[in-house]
């Protein structure tokens, strides 16, 4: 019996026939998954287990996370290739399953292979149940075969992955195993297209493209949108993302989008996103090494419109709210400028100490109009701080809460998402670096010390007593070289986390 996934029919289908009974073409190899304890797969020929074997006793596979070899088979097998991914020690996680499929398919279109066969029970002991493993290898083989859009006047040549097919052997329920293919597929995807938009170069996409962007998927999806520009962003007093924006050609916007799955419009999750589309650092100006990494300064609001993205595809019974202040840091005769005070929608007012902690004053207009809308507990997701990187290296998201019973719901999400996700201490004491002599707090610390915490801070000041996560994502949301299911440029972190946080 075969089955086709209903979300994407033209890539991932499965089969409980055997890979015998398939009549594979030139393009196509078999997977195979080992881990590092495990003899290789007892199907194979033994031809091609001494091959492997020799393999790893030329220390070139050793079935590591991550690992990943091309052998061709000989005539010992049905499939011209096969492809051996490692797990890492025994009993893998869904992570090892996810970077194991990144692997293998990466490897695959490096060779000009774009389909593949898979054995999903091909190792022995394992922790994750099959549908879970299943769903785990699908996010992995669509994370893993993520190209980024390249601009050159001859485009390269690239493979594309074309189809994959599991050959399932424990008789799953159809409609479980479809849903855990749809599932990985949707989350994959909205991955995908935040990575492409955090990709997409700043004189390509300013605050009016974003606002366009989260417009069209409104109508795709049947979500609602309101945009309002600065000269609205004036009106309703709010001040902070308007003076951040002003010093650019392309004015702020304020981007909401609204999904109600609900008959009321009560337990509202709020997300709340930084979307500076390019940052400067305004008058404040920035080094000019790493400036060009700044494209990826809207990341925090890429990765809503990927939340949001999946969530009208899967429609499930939640009401979530996305808010995006979104604006271009830049320097000019209207910029911003340090000593400069202003207010914000809550009323509170901010002096800046410097324009290049932009991020946290827009996102203080967005979360006070988020709780204006009606979030009952918010979330902020924002490349922040380069303070976060000092701290946890490009390895880790840091998070920052004024509730610990959520953050203990989201760490959990985070880790059946395979992100990792780590939670900074927010002592009072930290508050005390942000209090100002003349305003209601300052957006800059003297030392900087804690600066990843302090950041998160003087968010939580506008959360006030809402319920309250802040993410820092300045050291995840874009790489500089590939790992695990990640690409270099921009990763779409915690994209996944939020969505088995909302959708479970």
């Amino acid at each position: 019996m075969n089955g086709w996934n209903s979300t994407d029919s033209r890539l991932f289908s499965w089969t409980y026939d055997s890979p015998e009974a398939g009549s594979p073409d030139r393009n196509e190899a078999l997977v195979y998954f080992m881990s590092q304890e495990e003899a290789p797969p007892p199907l194979l020929r033994q031809e091609l287990k001494d091959a492997i074997v020799g393999l790893s006793e030329a220390k070139v596979f050793a079935a590591g996370r991550g690992e990943a070899e091309v052998l061709p088979t000989l005539g010992f097998n049905p499939y011209p290739q096969i492809i051996i991914a490692g797990l890492g020690p025994s009993g893998a996680d869904a992570q090892a399953w996810r970077e194991a499929a990144a692997a293998a398919v990466r490897k695959a279109l490096a060779r000009g292979i774009g389909k593949l066969a898979i054995m999903t029970d091909s190792v022995g002991k394992t922790e994750s149940d099959p549908l879970t493993r299943i769903r785990a290898l699908t996010e992995g083989f669509m994370l893993g075969s993520y190209y980024r859009q390249t601009y050159k006047k001859t485009a390269p040549s690239r493979v594309l992955l074309e189809q994959v097919k599991y050959y399932v052997t424990d008789k799953a329920e159809e409609a479980k195993l479809q849903d855990a293919i749809q599932t990985g597929c949707i989350y994959a995807s909205a991955t995908n297209y935040a990575r492409d938009l955090t990709n997409t170069p700043g004189n390509a996409f300013v605050p009016e493209t974003m606002a366009s962007e989260a417009k069209r998927l409104a109508e795709a999806y049947g979500l609602e949108c309101a945009v309002l520009d600065d000269k609205q962003l004036l009106e309703q007093g709010m001040l902070g993302l308007y003076n951040v924006g002003k010093g650019s050609i392309h004015p702020p916007r304020m981007i909401v989008l609204k999904y109600q799955g609900l008959p009321e419009w009560k337990n509202v999750l709020g997300l709340v996103g930084k979307g500076v589309t390019f940052d400067t650092g305004g008058i404040s100006l920035k080094k000019a090494d790493g400036m060009d990494e700044m494209i990826s300064d809207m990341g925090g609001g890429a990765v809503l419109l990927g939340v949001m993205k999946a969530i009208g595809e899967m429609k499930p019974q939640v009401n979530v709210l996305a808010v995006i202040p979104s604006a271009e840091n830049m320097p000019s005769d209207r910029a911003l400028k340090p000593g400069d005070v202003i207010s914000t929608l809550s009323g509170k007012t901010i002096e800046v100490t410097n324009t290049d902690a932009e991020g946290r004053i827009i996102l203080a207009d967005g979360v006070t109009y988020a709780k204006q809308l009606g979030a009952g507990r918010i979330i902020d997701v924002a490349t922040l701080t380069g303070a976060v990187l000092v701290s946890l290296g490009d390895l880790a998201t840091g998070a920052v809460s004024n509730n610990d019973a959520f953050m203990k719901e989201l760490l959990q999400a985070a880790e059946r998402s395979g992100e990792r996700l780590w939670q900074l201490p927010a002592y009072p004491e930290y508050k005390e670096a942000l209090k100002s002599s003349v305003a209601d707090i300052k957006n800059s610390t003297v030392n900087r010390w804690a600066g990843a915490i302090t950041g998160g801070l003087f968010i939580g000041e506008f959360a006030e007593d809402t319920p309250w996560i802040h993410l820092d994502t300045g050291g995840t949301a874009y790489l500089l070289k590939e790992r695990g299911v990640d690409p270099e440029g921009g990763t779409g972190a915690m994209v996944r986390t939020l969505l088995h946080y909302i959708v479970h």
